[in-house]
């Protein structure tokens, strides 16, 4: 989708833009596939907060999206291309031969009309899922599996693609977009193609109302607050901090490791996306 502009009418319109919606081919989601979403505010189960700003924003209905593709050898036919508040990319619904409707995300150039086809056999065409194995080495994939029947995990955001380089034995080595080279078992299923609304990455919001609607609220930094509130709070006049950058609870913001050294899923990485 490209990208539209507006009159700069106020500050908000001078410097904010908006997708033009040219691919959306359907306003109305389908009520069947419709799920109520209700909203955490960044809160746990005890009420804690455990994620901060977060809070307010336009109310949603979740769309119930078929990651793991498991209706095999039932061909499909694209009824349009819809827009989804709860994720970056959009999302295309499938008609079923035998009466069924899906939702999956919208790879680019899915046009409505298309038919689609998911399961071992499947011809490896864009917006068809089938296993690693069966897939021609180069193509470009996304909505990947990581553990077999699981359902898709990785390259699902607007732009998202990976690419099949290789296969040794039972796995397939994948080229995913940060540079990481990632053995993936064979059996695993990906979908053809590149996630679409490429344009997303360049919307600029132009104003702090359309990031509230989102349901993010304002950020604070942490050298303008007092040394109880965080740790880069505190001292005469305006400070750099006096340390490297951290949460309040003083866990490194740029470039600390988060991931356990002993973590299960180490072992199936090639080469660390860190490494150049």
């Amino acid at each position: 989708m490209a990208i539209k502009t507006y009159k700069p009418t106020s500050a908000g319109r001078r410097h904010g833009n908006v997708l033009d919606f040219s691919e959306i081919s359907r306003s109305a989601p389908e009520k069947s596939l419709l799920r109520q979403l209700t909203k955490s505010g960044g809160r746990n189960n005890h009420g804690h907060q455990t994620s901060r700003r977060r809070g307010g924003g336009h109310k949603r209905r979740y769309r119930l999206i078929d990651f793991k593709r498991d209706k095999d050898g039932v061909p499909a036919r694209v009824a349009a291309v819809e827009y989804d508040p709860n994720r970056s990319a959009n999302i295309a619904l499938l008609h079923y031969v035998d009466g069924e409707k899906r939702y999956i995300l919208a790879p680019q150039g899915l046009e409505v009309g298309q038919r689609v086809q998911s399961g071992p056999g499947s011809e490896p065409a864009l917006g068809n899922s089938l296993p690693l194995g069966e897939i021609p080495l180069g193509l470009t994939v996304h909505a990947l599996e990581i553990r077999m029947g699981r359902g898709a995990q990785l390259c699902r955001s607007a732009g998202g693609a990976a690419q099949l380089t290789a296969r040794e034995g039972d796995y397939a080595v994948i080229l995913l977009a940060s540079g990481e080279l990632r053995l993936v078992h064979v059996n695993c299923r990906a979908t053809i193609g590149r996630v679409g609304n490429l344009d997303h990455q360049n919307v600029k919001l132009g104003k702090a109302g359309r990031k509230r609607h989102m349901g993010r609220r304002p950020e604070v930094r942490g050298t303008a607050m007092n040394p109880v509130d965080h740790p880069l709070g505190g001292g005469e006049g305006r400070t750099k901090g006096g340390r490297h950058p951290c949460s309040p609870s003083a866990v490194p913001a740029k470039g600390g490791r988060t991931r356990k050294p002993n973590h299960p899923s180490n072992r199936f990485v090639l080469r660390s996306r860190h490494k150049k």
